[in-house]
C-alpha cells in the first residue's frame, strides 16, 4: 500500500492504518503497544484487601487495540504477555510470571484489545458514545476472565473475587473510558477522518 493510499478516508480503518504500511511499522507498532501496557502497568496503586492493584495497564491494553486494530492489537498484548511471563518485570506492580493472582486479567486483556480492535474497525472509537459502549465492552472482557482466575489461583469463593477484583475498581475505569471517550473521537475528528 501506498503512502497516499493509507492517507485516502477508508471504511473499516483504525488508527494505525493511517501510518503508510509496511511490515516495519506493523512489527514496530506491536513492539510499541507492548511497550506501552507495561509502562502503564507501572502506574499501580494498592487496593486494601485486594492482592491486585489499580493500574493503567487496562486502560493501555483497550487503547492499544483500538488504536492499532484486532490483530496488531493481539499481537502487541500476546507479546506483553509473553515477554512478562518469561520473566521481564513489567506486570503491575514489577511484577513478572505466570500464575500470580493478577495473570487473570492480563489474559482477559488479551481477549479485551482483540475486540476492542475489531468494532474499532467498525467505527466504534469515533464518536464519543460509541467509545464509552467499546471501553464498557472491553472492561467486562478483562473481568469476566480476571475475576475466575483470581478465584481459581487464591482459593477466593466467587462473591469474595469480585469484592476484591471487580467493585473497587469500577470508578477508576469508568475514569478510564471517560478519557478514552474524549481522546479516541477527539484523534479522528483532528485528522477529519470521522467515519
Amino acid at each position: 500500500m501506498s503512502t497516499a493510499s493509507a492517507a485516502a478516508p477508508r471504511t473499516g480503518s483504525v488508527l494505525a492504518d493511517l501510518l503508510p504500511a509496511s511490515r516495519t511499522k506493523d512489527i514496530a507498532l506491536v513492539v510499541g503497544g507492548a511497550a506501552l501496557t507495561g509502562l502503564a502497568a507501572q502506574i499501580a496503586v494498592p487496593i486494601p484487601g485486594s492482592p491486585v492493584p489499580v493500574t493503567g495497564q487496562t486502560f493501555a491494553a483497550l487503547l492499544v487495540g483500538a488504536g492499532l486494530g484486532a490483530g496488531r492489537g493481539f499481537l502487541s498484548l500476546a507479546l506483553y504477555a509473553l515477554v512478562g511471563m518469561a520473566g521481564m518485570p513489567w506486570f503491575a506492580d514489577g511484577t513478572s510470571g505466570a500464575g500470580g493472582a493478577s495473570f487473570g486479567y492480563v489474559l482477559g486483556m488479551l481477549l479485551a484489545s482483540t475486540v476492542v480492535g475489531a468494532l474499532a474497525r467498525r467505527g466504534a472509537d469515533r464518536s464519543v458514545l460509541r467509545t464509552a459502549g467499546t471501553m464498557a465492552l472491553g472492561s467486562a472482557i478483562i473481568y469476566a476472565v480476571g475475576v475466575p482466575y483470581l478465584a481459581a489461583s487464591t482459593g477466593m469463593s466467587l462473591t469474595a473475587a469480585v469484592a476484591a477484583g471487580l467493585t473497587p475498581f469500577l470508578l477508576g475505569d469508568a475514569l478510564k473510558a471517560a478519557l478514552a471517550m474524549g481522546l479516541l473521537p477527539a484523534a479522528w475528528k483532528l485528522i477529519g477522518r470521522r467515519g
